[in-house]
């Protein structure tokens, strides 16, 4: 059964990359064109805000799922995060989306692993370190860690991936490796969505609060 400290984690785990980028249109079968990326990008929006509802988070997975796959990464990553989305709001009930939100997302990556900077990477990787065992076919937190890894690794001034990674530290109860990285993320707060700003709050008291995690003055 997934707790809601579960469900909790997956709420902030599934919020990546939501900065709008082109795409093409997708024509439904028996709707007007819909931009699967476009809708994905407006629901985020909300999310950032805190101003969305499940309905409106079951109709962008309805809208997009009805829209053909065009082959695309982008495709394929919201079809992913869109999964996400809803599982958070399912608890128990949500084993078939976590499931869906895997596959997509190793579609995504098998088609640009350099969409969006890395972002079905970093979904990825965040999904096997916190999800139910359970729920995923592809991956376990080893792996889920190395993934993370290397997005830090390549991109090492990006403080979203380093969020991440610390949280992925501090779920699998290593304070210790994930101070650093919650470090590196503190003088950049302000580049972070409103809601990754939160997540950052919140895993800073859960490594014992700033004057805890003894970060270098700069």
């Amino acid at each position: 059964m997934i707790t809601c400290a579960v469900r909790s984690l997956l709420l902030l785990v599934l919020c990546v990359a939501c900065t709008p980028k082109p795409s093409a249109n997708v024509t439904t079968p028996d709707a007007a064109p819909v931009d699967p990326v476009a809708v994905y990008d407006a629901l985020e929006t909300e999310i950032a805000a805190a101003t969305d509802s499940e309905q409106e988070r079951v109709d962008a997975l309805a809208q997009v799922e009805r829209a053909a796959d065009d082959g695309t990464a982008g495709y394929a990553f919201v079809r992913a995060a869109l999964n996400g989305r809803v599982a958070e709001l399912r608890g128990a009930n949500a084993g078939r989306l976590v499931t869906e939100a895997e596959g997509w997302a190793r579609k995504s990556l098998e088609r640009d692993a350099k969409y969006r900077d890395g972002a079905a990477t970093q979904m990825l990787g965040s999904l096997y370190v916190m999800a139910p065992a359970r729920l995923l076919e592809h991956g376990d937190s080893e792996t889920g860690l190395e993934m993370l890894e290397g997005l830090v690794e390549a991109q090492p001034s990006a403080p979203r991936y380093r969020l991440r990674l610390a949280q992925a530290y501090l779920h699998l109860g290593d304070d210790d490796a994930a101070k650093p990285h919650l470090c590196a993320s503190l003088p950049a707060r302000a580049e972070l969505r409103g809601d990754e700003q939160t997540l950052l709050d919140k895993l800073v008291q859960d490594a014992g609060g700033a004057a805890g995690l003894g970060c270098p003055a700069h």
